[in-house]
């Protein structure tokens, strides 16, 4: 994945946030929002035919407010989907509309439809409740990271992905090492001789597997687990059977007592620490940069305003935000034409606004808001510049958040700003 993919990835991840976080605070009067999550393979023609079904059968509700506002739902839906072709985009698609409770007791209606979700749709779903269905989608963005996965001993070997917290099984392989030497039949030295071949060809075996999996993917690679019994797991690494690349991704080897595709799904649980660790190593990496500037050197930044002007200036190599970060940015100009921005919460009403340069007042209703993020990633991307975001779940990580308004920047060069 080059890096501008990259880049696009975790701000369409971000993006889809945002709505998620919007559609949990939606409320129905009864079972009226409706969700469909289509997978990429189910043909338009397939759901609109459902939704059909579901709305024919929703004149049966008694409560003639629900049915009015689940069949009001539903015709929204089927005009939504007519923008598609015959199958949903690359991974899927997921759509929303009901009727949601506003103040005064009041209701409006919302339609959304989420297109391409972080990992694909596994299957159709429909579902109404008074609240939206969001669980699969925040369990994707709560999914990150590829890391391959190989469990073997001398018996037999399996080796797969760790996508998210989906554990994929690919490929496997049973050896041909004989057991231990009977009585009678070869002498004990041949009949070790040709064990130790036999096992030797297996870890070839099953590196090649590996090799083969891995290596296509070693710059989208987070990082390799192996399990197994000892010594079989320890005998493979350090026998250097692995290509090198993939042999400097191994996070660890760890105790597995299966080796069929159990075993991969024990790996994942036996792996825990060093999952997490590897997830967090990144974003505490470019935070030891940060502060690192911050403290001993002049190419570091903090701050929207101070951030803003250093990436205009084309001068910042790596925006850092806060993954936890929620706000917006509200442009003021007055009548002699000084542009002045405040920074405020997502959910804060938009305040008045005295300028600093002539002190003219400015009423809220000529601020012109938009999301904090976006607007820095815009001129992010003007520039060249990479854009990261950091998790809260350590301590410097909650540090961007908390002690420097969740914007900073690592500079190409001292600015002085």
């Amino acid at each position: 994945m080059s890096q501008q993919e990259e880049d696009h990835s975790d701000r369409k991840k971000y993006e889809f946030r945002k709505v998620i976080e919007d559609l949990k605070e939606y409320e129905g009067s009864g079972t009226q929002l409706v969700t469909i999550y289509v997978p990429p393979d189910k043909q338009i023609s397939d759901v609109v035919a459902h939704v059909t079904q579901e709305h024919s059968e929703a004149a049966n509700i008694k409560s003639k407010q629900t049915r009015t506002n689940v069949q009001d739902a539903l015709s929204s839906i089927k005009a939504r989907l007519k923008y598609y072709d015959t199958y949903p985009p690359d991974n899927g698609l997921v759509l929303f509309s009901g009727a949601v409770n506003t103040s005064g007791g009041r209701s409006e209606m919302v339609t959304e439809a989420l297109e391409n979700p972080p990992q694909p749709i596994q299957s159709f779903r429909y579902h109404c409740d008074s609240d939206f269905l969001t669980e699969p989608l925040e369990h994707m963005l709560a999914d990150k990271g590829l890391y391959g996965l190989i469990v073997l001993d001398r018996r037999e070997a399996n080796v797969g992905w760790l996508k998210g917290k989906r554990v994929e099984p690919v490929k496997s392989a049973s050896s041909l090492v004989p057991g231990k030497q009977r009585k009678g039949g070869q002498s004990a030295q041949r009949f070790a001789r040709l064990r130790l071949e036999a096992i030797d060809n297996f870890y070839q075996e099953v590196a090649e597997m590996a090799n083969d999996l891995f290596v296509a993917k070693r710059h989208e690679l987070d990082g390799v687990l192996v399990g197994g019994p000892s010594p079989t797991k320890d005998e493979f690494l350090d026998g250097d059977y692995l290509h090198h690349e993939i042999q400097d991704k191994v996070l660890g080897k760890f105790d597995v007592s299966y080796t069929d595709e159990s075993g991969l799904h024990d790996l994942v649980d036996a792996g825990q620490e060093a999952l997490a660790d590897a997830e967090l190593m990144e974003g505490k990496d470019l935070m030891d940069t940060f502060f690192k500037e911050l403290h001993d050197g002049e190419k570091a930044t903090y701050g929207f305003e101070q951030t803003r002007k250093n990436l205009i200036m084309g001068s910042v190599e790596t925006l850092l935000i806060s993954e936890d970060l929620r706000r917006d940015v509200i442009t003021y100009e007055c009548s002699a034409g000084h542009e002045e921005r405040e920074v405020v919460d997502s959910r804060a009403a938009t305040p008045d606004h005295t300028c600093t340069e002539c002190g003219e007042e400015i009423d809220a209703d000529e601020g012109e808001r938009e999301d904090a993020i976006d607007h820095l990633i815009e001129i992010a991307e003007q520039r060249g510049t990479e854009t990261k975001f950091v998790s809260t779940d350590f301590e410097k990580g909650d540090q961007l958040l908390n002690a420097f308004g969740g914007f900073a920047g690592i500079l190409r060069y001292s600015t002085g700003v």
